[in-house]
């Protein structure tokens, strides 16, 4: 009995947190018939739970990596960046096509054929943490947005997410930018999956 209740907590404790989403502008409808995306990843005025802002953020970081081995600080602040466009983005990419194998729908950087433009403007980054006998996943939250590319101030589409949490399998996730990876991963099934349905 006490295990069926702790089974039963444990759901709803999961579907409290789990990925939620909400329509900022149009309709999904819109977004029918669209074959292909030119990705921007936006940052700005991103929020990091437990901070007043990105750069408080970086300061704390930076100093206790410092004080334990000088040097340290700027190599964080510099991978922080740099896993952006090197694993963030890249992820999504990967994790949104594979949606799609056959090729129906495809979203890329420097798409330059795409009549449309696919913002993702990620507005919280947390990154989570494992340091062996206790972990907890990242979590992003983010607004898709889609334009055409002629019309920029004219949004057709936009959604918000909220709680993409990512982590890695058996617990092999020491790495925040792993971490923070797969959130980006989870956004993009999420995002690929509601497209392919709601559009129908």
């Amino acid at each position: 009995m006490k295990k069926l209740l702790f089974l039963a907590l444990l759901f709803s404790t999961s579907l409290l947190f789990s990925q939620k989403s909400k329509v900022q502008e149009g309709d999904w409808k819109n977004l029918k018939g669209i074959t292909e995306y030119n990705l921007v990843f936006d940052y700005a005025n991103l929020e990091i739970p437990k901070y007043d802002s990105e750069e408080d953020f970086l300061k704390d970081k930076m100093a206790k990596r410092d004080e334990k081995e000088p040097g340290t600080g700027e190599k964080f602040k510099e991978s922080w960046f740099a896993d952006r466009e090197n694993r963030y983005e890249p992820k999504f990419i990967e994790s949104f096509n594979k949606r799609f194998d056959d090729g129906e729908i495809k979203v890329d950087k420097d798409l330059g054929d795409a009549e449309y433009t696919m913002k993702v403007h990620t507005t919280l980054i947390y990154a989570g943490y494992n340091v062996g006998v206790s972990r907890r996943p990242s979590k992003i939250d983010a607004v898709i947005s889609v334009y055409k590319n002629d019309n920029p101030d004219t949004v057709i589409f936009s959604v918000k997410y909220t709680n993409a949490e990512g982590s890695g399998a058996m617990g092999y996730d020491f790495d925040s930018g792993y971490r923070i990876s797969e959130s980006y991963a989870k956004l993009a099934k999420t995002f690929a999956k509601d497209l392919s349905k709601k559009t129908k």
